[in-house]
Protein backbone atom coordinates (compact mmCIF):
# COMPACT_ATOMS: atom_id res chain seq x y z
CA UNK A 1 0.00 0.00 0.00
CA UNK A 2 1.19 3.39 -1.09
CA UNK A 3 2.42 5.55 1.72
CA UNK A 4 0.16 8.53 2.56
CA UNK A 5 2.08 12.36 1.76
CA UNK A 6 2.43 14.49 4.67
CA UNK A 7 0.84 17.92 4.65
CA UNK A 8 4.03 19.55 4.21
CA UNK A 9 4.46 17.64 1.04
CA UNK A 10 1.03 17.96 -0.66
CA UNK A 11 2.01 21.76 0.21
CA UNK A 12 4.66 21.49 -2.09
CA UNK A 13 3.48 19.70 -4.71
CA UNK A 14 0.39 22.12 -5.05
CA UNK A 15 2.72 25.13 -5.71
CA UNK A 16 5.01 23.27 -8.32
CA UNK A 17 1.55 22.27 -9.73
CA UNK A 18 -0.06 25.88 -9.77
CA UNK A 19 3.70 27.54 -10.84
CA UNK A 20 3.59 24.89 -13.87
CA UNK A 21 -0.07 25.43 -14.80
CA UNK A 22 -1.44 28.67 -13.87
CA UNK A 23 -4.93 29.16 -12.78
CA UNK A 24 -8.01 31.10 -14.52
CA UNK A 25 -8.44 34.58 -13.47
CA UNK A 26 -11.30 34.79 -11.04
CA UNK A 27 -14.66 35.02 -12.81
CA UNK A 28 -18.52 34.62 -12.15
CA UNK A 29 -21.68 36.49 -13.14
CA UNK A 30 -22.30 39.81 -11.36
CA UNK A 31 -24.48 39.98 -8.24
CA UNK A 32 -26.73 42.65 -6.29
CA UNK A 33 -25.97 40.69 -3.07
CA UNK A 34 -25.12 37.26 -3.44
CA UNK A 35 -25.46 33.93 -0.87
CA UNK A 36 -22.30 32.03 -0.56
CA UNK A 37 -22.75 28.44 0.33
CA UNK A 38 -20.02 26.32 1.73
CA UNK A 39 -18.97 24.17 4.49
CA UNK A 40 -15.54 22.96 6.64
CA UNK A 41 -12.71 25.36 5.08
CA UNK A 42 -14.59 26.08 2.12
CA UNK A 43 -16.53 28.72 3.73
CA UNK A 44 -13.44 30.93 4.95
CA UNK A 45 -12.37 30.60 1.30
CA UNK A 46 -15.18 32.09 0.13
CA UNK A 47 -15.14 34.83 2.33
CA UNK A 48 -11.76 35.28 0.71
CA UNK A 49 -13.45 34.92 -2.40
CA UNK A 50 -15.95 37.73 -2.04
CA UNK A 51 -14.45 40.00 0.37
CA UNK A 52 -15.28 42.67 -1.92
CA UNK A 53 -18.95 42.04 -2.52
CA UNK A 54 -21.76 42.69 0.19
CA UNK A 55 -21.98 38.97 0.22
CA UNK A 56 -23.85 36.64 2.93
CA UNK A 57 -21.76 33.68 3.70
CA UNK A 58 -23.72 30.46 5.10
CA UNK A 59 -22.65 26.57 5.75
CA UNK A 60 -25.19 24.20 3.84
CA UNK A 61 -27.28 24.53 7.60
CA UNK A 62 -27.81 27.60 7.53
CA UNK A 63 -28.53 28.82 4.18
CA UNK A 64 -32.07 28.77 4.13
CA UNK A 65 -32.35 31.33 7.42
CA UNK A 66 -30.28 33.33 5.98
CA UNK A 67 -32.63 33.77 3.15
CA UNK A 68 -35.25 34.33 4.76
CA UNK A 69 -33.08 36.63 7.04
CA UNK A 70 -32.45 38.99 4.03
CA UNK A 71 -34.94 39.36 0.85
CA UNK A 72 -32.22 41.56 -0.76
CA UNK A 73 -30.49 38.03 -1.74
CA UNK A 74 -30.34 38.24 -5.96
CA UNK A 75 -27.82 35.02 -6.56
CA UNK A 76 -26.23 31.85 -5.25
CA UNK A 77 -23.01 30.44 -5.21
CA UNK A 78 -21.94 26.83 -4.37
CA UNK A 79 -18.10 26.41 -2.98
CA UNK A 80 -17.57 22.97 -3.34
CA UNK A 81 -13.60 21.26 -4.42
CA UNK A 82 -15.32 17.80 -5.56
CA UNK A 83 -18.56 19.10 -6.62
CA UNK A 84 -20.51 16.07 -5.15
CA UNK A 85 -21.93 15.19 -1.22
CA UNK A 86 -24.25 18.12 -0.48
CA UNK A 87 -23.17 20.21 -3.23
CA UNK A 88 -25.83 18.82 -5.92
CA UNK A 89 -28.40 19.05 -3.75
CA UNK A 90 -28.01 22.51 -2.72
CA UNK A 91 -27.69 23.65 -6.31
CA UNK A 92 -31.11 22.27 -6.90
CA UNK A 93 -32.68 24.12 -3.98
CA UNK A 94 -31.42 27.35 -4.94
CA UNK A 95 -32.43 27.05 -8.78
CA UNK A 96 -35.43 26.38 -7.07
CA UNK A 97 -35.49 29.40 -5.61
CA UNK A 98 -34.71 31.45 -8.69
CA UNK A 99 -31.22 32.71 -7.48
CA UNK A 100 -29.67 31.27 -10.40
CA UNK A 101 -26.87 29.81 -8.75
CA UNK A 102 -22.95 29.62 -9.37
CA UNK A 103 -20.57 27.36 -8.40
CA UNK A 104 -16.86 27.30 -7.54
CA UNK A 105 -15.17 23.96 -8.33
CA UNK A 106 -12.29 21.78 -8.77
CA UNK A 107 -13.92 19.19 -10.91
CA UNK A 108 -16.20 21.03 -13.72
CA UNK A 109 -17.11 17.11 -15.14
CA UNK A 110 -19.20 16.76 -11.50
CA UNK A 111 -22.87 16.24 -10.41
CA UNK A 112 -23.14 19.79 -9.19
CA UNK A 113 -21.53 20.98 -12.29
CA UNK A 114 -23.70 19.41 -14.78
CA UNK A 115 -27.02 20.97 -13.37
CA UNK A 116 -25.37 24.33 -14.73
CA UNK A 117 -24.19 25.68 -17.49
CA UNK A 118 -21.06 26.75 -18.41
CA UNK A 119 -20.46 30.33 -17.62
CA UNK A 120 -21.81 29.77 -14.16
CA UNK A 121 -19.03 27.16 -13.18
CA UNK A 122 -15.62 28.58 -11.76
CA UNK A 123 -13.37 25.92 -12.45
CA UNK A 124 -9.61 25.85 -10.93
CA UNK A 125 -7.28 22.48 -11.57
CA UNK A 126 -6.66 20.50 -8.08
CA UNK A 127 -3.88 17.61 -7.54
CA UNK A 128 -4.87 14.39 -5.84
CA UNK A 129 -4.27 14.44 -2.02
CA UNK A 130 -5.50 12.38 0.75
CA UNK A 131 -9.07 12.79 2.06
CA UNK A 132 -9.23 16.50 4.64
CA UNK A 133 -6.08 17.78 3.10
CA UNK A 134 -7.94 20.48 0.71
CA UNK A 135 -4.78 22.32 -0.07
CA UNK A 136 -4.67 21.98 -4.12
CA UNK A 137 -8.18 22.50 -3.82
CA UNK A 138 -8.38 25.84 -1.98
CA UNK A 139 -5.30 27.20 -2.35
CA UNK A 140 -6.29 27.00 -6.65
CA UNK A 141 -8.98 29.03 -5.58
CA UNK A 142 -7.30 31.44 -3.52
CA UNK A 143 -4.86 31.87 -6.14
CA UNK A 144 -7.54 32.72 -9.05
CA UNK A 145 -8.80 35.27 -6.54
CA UNK A 146 -4.96 37.13 -5.80
CA UNK A 147 -2.85 36.58 -8.47
CA UNK A 148 -0.10 35.57 -6.04
CA UNK A 149 3.03 33.83 -7.76
CA UNK A 150 3.25 30.04 -6.52
CA UNK A 151 6.64 29.54 -7.47
CA UNK A 152 7.59 32.73 -5.46
CA UNK A 153 5.91 31.13 -2.25
CA UNK A 154 7.46 28.02 -2.94
CA UNK A 155 10.92 29.09 -3.22
CA UNK A 156 10.36 31.27 0.23
CA UNK A 157 9.20 28.05 1.93
CA UNK A 158 12.03 26.04 0.94
CA UNK A 159 14.98 28.88 0.84
CA UNK A 160 13.54 30.73 4.51
CA UNK A 161 10.73 28.63 6.40
CA UNK A 162 11.89 25.42 6.34
CA UNK A 163 15.87 25.68 7.61
CA UNK A 164 14.41 27.39 10.47
CA UNK A 165 11.97 25.33 11.59
CA UNK A 166 12.44 23.74 15.62
CA UNK A 167 12.04 20.03 16.41
CA UNK A 168 8.50 20.29 16.51
CA UNK A 169 8.66 16.51 18.74
CA UNK A 170 9.48 18.81 21.67
CA UNK A 171 6.13 20.53 22.10
CA UNK A 172 2.49 18.99 22.81
CA UNK A 173 0.73 21.99 21.89
CA UNK A 174 0.53 25.13 19.29
CA UNK A 175 -0.95 28.52 19.18
CA UNK A 176 -0.55 30.05 15.91
CA UNK A 177 -0.69 33.80 15.91
CA UNK A 178 -1.74 36.01 12.20
CA UNK A 179 -1.85 39.57 11.90
CA UNK A 180 -5.66 40.41 11.79
CA UNK A 181 -5.69 40.90 8.20
CA UNK A 182 -5.66 36.98 8.03
CA UNK A 183 -8.55 36.69 10.76
CA UNK A 184 -10.27 34.74 8.38
CA UNK A 185 -7.98 32.24 7.81
CA UNK A 186 -7.91 31.19 11.44
CA UNK A 187 -10.61 28.80 11.34
CA UNK A 188 -8.35 27.07 8.36
CA UNK A 189 -5.59 26.45 10.56
CA UNK A 190 -7.69 25.22 13.55
CA UNK A 191 -9.71 22.97 11.00
CA UNK A 192 -5.90 21.47 10.30
CA UNK A 193 -5.24 20.62 13.60
CA UNK A 194 -8.39 18.91 14.26
CA UNK A 195 -8.21 16.49 11.16
CA UNK A 196 -4.50 15.78 11.14
CA UNK A 197 -4.30 15.23 15.47
CA UNK A 198 -7.72 15.12 16.81
CA UNK A 199 -7.71 15.42 20.77
CA UNK A 200 -4.30 14.27 20.54
CA UNK A 201 -2.55 17.61 20.57
CA UNK A 202 -3.37 21.27 21.32
CA UNK A 203 -3.97 23.53 18.32
CA UNK A 204 -5.15 26.83 18.27
CA UNK A 205 -5.12 29.94 16.46
CA UNK A 206 -6.46 33.64 16.78
CA UNK A 207 -4.79 37.04 15.92
CA UNK A 208 -2.17 39.23 17.46
CA UNK A 209 -5.37 41.19 18.26
CA UNK A 210 -7.70 38.53 20.00
CA UNK A 211 -4.65 37.20 21.53
CA UNK A 212 -5.31 40.30 24.22
CA UNK A 213 -8.24 38.42 25.40
CA UNK A 214 -7.53 35.75 27.85
CA UNK A 215 -6.56 33.79 25.45
CA UNK A 216 -3.06 33.04 27.62
CA UNK A 217 -4.30 32.62 31.58
CA UNK A 218 -2.89 29.37 31.68
CA UNK A 219 0.90 29.30 30.98
CA UNK A 220 2.45 25.87 29.39
CA UNK A 221 6.14 25.57 28.85
CA UNK A 222 5.24 22.81 26.09
CA UNK A 223 2.99 25.38 24.35
CA UNK A 224 5.04 26.57 20.86
CA UNK A 225 3.74 30.30 20.06
CA UNK A 226 4.59 30.37 16.13
CA UNK A 227 3.99 33.79 14.73
CA UNK A 228 2.98 33.76 10.95
CA UNK A 229 4.09 37.43 9.65
CA UNK A 230 3.79 38.61 13.19
CA UNK A 231 6.09 39.53 15.84
CA UNK A 232 5.44 38.40 19.24
CA UNK A 233 7.48 40.16 21.79
CA UNK A 234 4.60 39.27 25.02
CA UNK A 235 3.21 35.52 24.93
CA UNK A 236 4.35 32.08 25.50
CA UNK A 237 7.46 31.36 26.49
CA UNK A 238 8.46 29.07 23.69
CA UNK A 239 8.24 31.38 20.21
CA UNK A 240 9.18 31.06 17.11
CA UNK A 241 8.33 33.77 14.39
CA UNK A 242 7.63 32.57 10.46
CA UNK A 243 8.30 35.85 8.03
CA UNK A 244 5.93 35.94 4.54
CA UNK A 245 7.56 37.11 1.70
CA UNK A 246 6.34 41.01 1.37
CA UNK A 247 3.23 41.69 -0.22
CA UNK A 248 1.77 37.98 0.61
CA UNK A 249 -1.48 37.56 0.50
CA UNK A 250 -4.01 34.57 1.52
CA UNK A 251 -2.78 31.92 -0.41
CA UNK A 252 1.07 32.31 0.73
CA UNK A 253 -0.25 32.16 4.69
CA UNK A 254 -2.18 29.30 3.51
CA UNK A 255 0.65 27.62 2.24
CA UNK A 256 3.19 28.61 4.77
CA UNK A 257 0.44 27.69 7.36
CA UNK A 258 -0.42 24.50 6.16
CA UNK A 259 3.65 23.58 5.82
CA UNK A 260 4.51 24.57 9.13
CA UNK A 261 1.48 22.49 10.43
CA UNK A 262 2.64 20.06 7.66
CA UNK A 263 5.78 19.75 9.80
CA UNK A 264 4.20 19.28 13.12
CA UNK A 265 2.60 16.39 11.94
CA UNK A 266 5.81 15.13 10.30
CA UNK A 267 7.48 14.96 13.79
CA UNK A 268 4.64 13.00 15.75
CA UNK A 269 3.35 9.53 15.30
CA UNK A 270 1.59 9.20 11.96
CA UNK A 271 -2.30 8.98 13.53
CA UNK A 272 -3.65 10.66 10.55
CA UNK A 273 -1.77 8.31 8.29
CA UNK A 274 -3.09 5.18 10.18
CA UNK A 275 -6.47 6.75 10.26
CA UNK A 276 -7.19 8.33 6.95
CA UNK A 277 -8.11 5.58 4.74
CA UNK A 278 -10.64 3.86 7.06
CA UNK A 279 -12.13 7.33 7.86
CA UNK A 280 -12.49 7.90 3.75
CA UNK A 281 -14.99 4.92 3.98
CA UNK A 282 -16.84 5.69 6.79
CA UNK A 283 -17.39 9.50 5.40
CA UNK A 284 -18.65 7.67 1.91
CA UNK A 285 -21.27 5.41 3.86
CA UNK A 286 -22.57 8.59 5.88
CA UNK A 287 -23.23 10.71 2.86
CA UNK A 288 -24.97 7.63 1.01
CA UNK A 289 -27.09 7.13 4.10
CA UNK A 290 -28.08 10.80 3.27
CA UNK A 291 -28.34 10.82 0.04
CA UNK A 292 -30.48 7.78 -0.20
Amino acid sequence: MTALPGLDEVVLDALAHFAATPVPAFRLPPARRRLVVASGNALPTGRILFADEPAVFASEGQYADALARDPGIDAAVVISASGTKHAPALVRELETRGLRPSLVTCEPASPAAALLPPERVMATTSRPEPITYNTSTYMGMMLAKTGEDPGRIRRHILERVQPMLPDFAAFQAFYVMVPPAFEVMTPMFVTKFDELFGGRLAGRCYTTEQTLHAKTVVPWDKELFIGLACENRDFGTARLAVALPEGAGFATMMAVGYYVIGRIQAALPPWFKEHARAYADVQRRLFAEREA
